[in-house]
């Protein structure tokens, strides 16, 4: 029943069991929909007192057939002051939280940034009138359910789960904890190493040449945590694809510990997803990344540890670790 609208005969059921002084747990249970459904149908229509089912179900069809105009449609100068903000490559909740800012006595320029990913999705369907340019840092023209589409992987030799990793990487309180992945390129046949550390979102590319055997991957991630002061190679964890089951060597190499993921939890190395995310404005899905350097890597990790971001107080990742390596008496090498 989920998603299905209420039909006349369910809309008279609630009126009756309104009439017998049922809860609407109760009348619910008698309809078998969720009683928050059945709440909300009651508390939109007047209340238990007013709650008329012919009312309740000739309203339903009004709202149903009831055109409704977008804002960024109605609202010329609000429709302006968007593009302007994506013309500068600003994200849609950067831009929506700058009108706030930059007009605070206008709530006529007001709009959430759920409303203009939605203007920019309908826009590259044709389904929208409107000048908005489609500048979405992930390049997508639809939505993309959330949930992973990786296959299932084969289980690797030795692995430790992440309920063991240290509490402090829980709660990013000491630096030195990293979260990593593949970015796959066109066809899947080139990838590069993401690196990210999670208290300061600092941000490390690796050049993954030929393939991604287990021990090219695990030599090469080896390769760029050695120049990784000591108070930064704390752990390291990665989803349970197989490309990390050389993880003994690569902690053999570095002394840094590897945590692998529950199957299917991408939230678990929410920093890292975020950042594949926003490296696709700098390498498209359907690139093909054996053509980018080390050095090509290196220019584009600076950009993105040169970001303001929210989740620091608006200083940069670069900044950040900075800081904190100045309080421990490191030096970052990179």
């Amino acid at each position: 029943m989920r998603g299905t609208p209420l039909s006349i005969d369910e809309r008279e059921e609630i009126s009756r069991g309104i009439a017998e002084d049922l809860s609407s747990r109760k009348i619910a249970a008698r309809l078998g929909r969720n009683p928050t459904v059945v709440s909300r149908e009651i508390s939109r229509n007047g209340g238990r007192r007013a709650y008329r089912a012919y009312e309740a179900q000739n309203r339903a069809g009004l709202l149903v057939a009831r055109p409704k105009p977008r804002k960024l449609e109605q609202n010329v100068r609000l429709h302006d002051e968007v593009a302007r903000g994506l013309a500068a490559d600003w994200s849609p909740q950067q831009v929506s939280a700058r009108l706030v800012a930059d007009h605070p006595d206008e709530p006529e320029l007001r709009v959430s940034h759920e409303t203009i990913y939605q203007a920019l999705y309908l826009q590259a369907r044709g389904e929208l009138r409107t000048q908005l340019r489609l500048a979405l840092r992930k390049g997508r023209a639809v939505r993309v359910p959330a949930g992973s589409t990786r296959p299932r992987q084969a289980r690797i030799t030795g692995m430790v789960n992440i309920s063991e990793r240290p509490a402090e990487a829980a709660d990013r309180a000491v630096p030195g904890h990293w979260e990593g992945d593949l970015v796959i390129g066109k066809g899947g046949k080139s990838q590069v190493a993401t690196l990210v550390e999670r208290t300061t979102r600092f941000v490390m590319l690796a050049r993954v040449p030929y393939d991604r055997t287990a021990d090219r991957v695990a030599l090469i991630l080896a390769q760029a945590m050695r120049q990784l002061p000591e108070a930064l190679r704390r752990s390291l964890t990665w989803d349970q694809g197989v490309e990390m089951a050389g993880h003994a060597k690569f902690s053999i190499a570095t002394d840094i510990p590897v945590f692998f993921c529950d199957p299917h939890s991408p939230w678990q190395r929410g920093s890292n997803e975020n950042t594949n995310g926003l490296l696709r404005q700098y390498l498209p899905k359907g690139t093909d990344l054996s053509g980018y350097s080390q050095v090509d890597l290196d220019e584009i990790a600076a950009r993105l540890n040169g970001r303001p971001r929210e989740t620091l107080g608006w200083k940069t990742p670069a900044e950040k670790l900075d800081e904190l390596l100045k309080g421990s008496g490191d030096a970052l090498t990179i």
